[in-house]
């Protein structure tokens, strides 16, 4: 990846549907070339698609929680059952597996404190044989969102 391909992707992330003219323009190259570029970081994964950011609270959703849950005596489809839920509900914005004290990173949306509390405990009861810890947190305001700045 060469500097064209990184502010290439820099644009990209303001705005996705800028046209290739225009992207051209910007990164000094001929709009073949600027295509060419978009669809091999595409086919080598490091642009997996292209999208929009959308304000939950501006929606009607108050309340944007980020939940870290922790699993125990968990079996590999009690895990897949448990991820096929929550991906399913669409509620559930984000899910991530991660590393350290807690398995997952699960953010919920709902519109008010009860609604929260009746998903959450929903999802708590399902799976209360498997979950052992769960700790939510309240997003206040995004600040940045999967932005990714190129140096």
């Amino acid at each position: 990846m060469d500097e064209k391909d990184k502010k290439l992707m820099t644009f990209l992330q303001i705005n996705g549907r800028e046209s290739l003219k225009s992207l051209s323009k910007k990164i000094n190259l001929s709009i073949d070339s600027t295509k060419k570029r978009i669809e091999k970081l595409k086919k080598q994964g490091i642009i997996s698609h292209f999208g929009i950011f959308i304000d939950p609270k501006s929606l009607g959703y108050d309340i944007v929680a980020d939940n870290k849950i922790k699993l125990s005596n968990v079996t590999n489809e009690d895990r897949k059952k448990f991820i096929a839920y929550l991906t399913e509900l669409p509620e559930c914005i984000e899910l991530i597996a991660i590393s350290g004290d807690y398995d997952f990173t699960c953010v919920l949306i709902a519109e008010n404190t009860h609604q929260f509390n009746n998903q959450m405990y929903s999802i708590r009861e399902k799976f209360k044989t498997i979950i052992s810890d769960w700790k939510s947190s309240f997003n206040l305001e995004v600040y940045k969102f999967e932005e990714y700045t190129f140096r």
